[in-house]
């Protein structure tokens, strides 16, 4: 088994290279195997009679930058089977270098690390900056928005050309205004080659000669920048929850935020039946706010935090999945469900009725349809409209037999008995009765308030309006 020597190039010039290993690429005999030519040292090297063989060709070989490096380091292993190699890289081995971390992930050859002064010390000097403050490193190859760390210094690395820097900006451009200043710092540390530019985001792959020595760097981004961020929510809603916050948010309660949480998701309703995207996005955005302070409140009182909310959903969601995260095959959505509920029931006790665990909060006409389909499940139920809408009529008639024996209490029971049926029409037509009644309030509202205006426009007050006239203004209104 043969070894791999990995040797650092250092961020720009000869003088970055420790002598010791200067003398061993200078007094090696054979081919040395380098990254890339595109480095100062490497002509350095050259003029003083190393000989180089690069794997510049391999990257036009690929379509993508980890079969790149993992060709590389397959043509390196294989070299390393018949002699000892020394392999040379661009700044420090262990720095940005996924050619390294696959050498190093292997055990067909030895690998050996020497040298090379890391870019980031040379990057930092060229900014500025303390990277005591925090920073993210990043490879601008294989970036990903949930990877940064908008708060912190960000360096992003391996910009090697236009197409590369043009994902980056894509990348940033997702959370960042178009505008935001980026710089762009080719050859840090070299004093002759060195370039420092900031320039705005959308420029970031315009006009611009990128290189393997370019890196981009930004500050820590304002914090107006990122409301859009969960983390910008969490923080506001703990300031106004805090000492010196609201004196309506501080005194809120689990029982006093209750109403407000079911208003909000009957507006998100309301922006559904508008079709306004913007509209429920603000509802949602509602229906959010209510979530957080639910688990402010309960962070306060060290019972749980949003962290343990967004916990359980997401095992939920990954244990009710198992044909999406596991290994189960469905055919249908119908075995989706039974699947879901099967695992609902794992670990359970066994109910002792099946109306156990109803929801109590829910409005009566959903707490009827979630009666129904529980008992429904063991077999209560008709498979055919018929006998549901004969039910309907008997109830039509109990409860016109109540009013005309002027008992309100057996008619507002008959009444009950009247809408639970209706709602078990609603059940086999698969209409959700609460909706469906929503949608009828809000065409009821739309025609009433046409009526209204023409009304007014023919100067007649509603209060003085026959019911005849209304009508005839009803009809004219249900026809637009």
């Amino acid at each position: 088994m043969g070894q791999i020597t990995v040797v650092g190039l250092g961020a720009g010039t000869l003088d970055q290279i420790p002598l010791g290993v200067y003398r061993k690429l200078t007094n090696h005999s054979g081919i040395i195997y380098t990254r890339t030519k595109e480095h100062p040292v490497i002509q350095s090297l050259e003029n003083e009679g190393v000989q180089f063989e690069s794997m510049d060709d391999i990257y036009e070989s690929h379509d993508d930058f980890e079969s790149v490096y993992k060709n590389i380091s397959e043509v390196l292993i294989n070299k390393s089977q018949n002699e000892d190699i020394i392999y040379t890289v661009p700044g420090h081995p262990i720095v940005a270098e996924r050619t390294v971390q696959l050498l190093l992930n292997q055990n067909r050859c030895d690998v050996e690390i020497l040298g090379g002064q890391s870019f980031i010390d040379a990057l930092f000097t060229s900014v500025k900056v303390e990277p005591i403050e925090g920073f993210q490193l990043l490879d601008g190859t294989s970036l990903k928005r949930e990877q940064i760390q908008y708060r912190q210094h960000v360096v992003i690395g391996q910009v090697y050309d236009a197409m590369v820097a043009s994902d980056v900006k894509l990348t940033l451009m997702e959370d960042l205004p178009h505008d935001y200043p980026v710089t762009i710092v080719t050859a840090a540390g070299d004093p002759q080659y060195e370039r420092v530019e900031t320039v705005p985001l959308y420029q970031l792959d315009r006009g611009f000669e990128f290189s393997n020595l370019t890196t981009l760097y930004m500050k820590p981004v304002e914090e107006e920048h990122l409301h859009h961020q969960f983390q910008s929510l969490r923080d506001v809603v703990a300031i106004l929850r805090g000492p010196d916050g609201c004196p309506w948010d501080q005194k809120q309660t689990h029982e006093s935020l209750r109403r407000f949480l079911i208003e909000e998701a009957y507006e998100v309703i309301d922006a559904i039946e508008e079709e306004d995207d913007d509209h429920i996005a603000e509802e949602l955005g509602d229906v959010l706010l209510q979530v957080m302070l639910h688990s402010q409140i309960a962070e306060e009182k060290g019972y749980f935090t949003v962290d343990d909310v967004i916990r359980s959903v997401t095992d939920k969601m990954i244990e009710r999945h198992p044909h999406v995260f596991g290994d189960v095959d469905v055919e249908s959505a119908d075995e989706v469900k039974a699947n879901w509920e099967k695992i609902k029931q794992k670990d359970q006790p066994k109910p002792q009725s099946v109306l156990e665990g109803l929801n109590e909060a829910l409005p009566r006409l959903l707490y009827a349809l979630e009666i129904q389909k529980k008992v429904s499940k063991v077999g209560f139920d008709w498979n055919d409209p018929a006998p549901m809408f004969h039910k309907v009529k008997e109830e039509i008639k109990e409860f016109g037999e109540a009013l005309s024996n002027q008992s309100n209490n057996d008619a507002e029971l008959e009444f009950g008995d009247l809408i639970f049926s209706l709602v078990n029409v609603a059940r086999y037509y698969k209409i959700d009765p609460e909706l469906a009644l929503h949608r009828t309030c809000d065409k009821f509202i739309r025609r009433f308030q046409q009526v209204e205006a023409m009304l007014i426009e023919d100067q007649v007050s509603i209060e003085k309006a026959s019911l005849e006239l209304m009508d005839q203004y009803w009809e004219k209104a249900k026809q637009t």
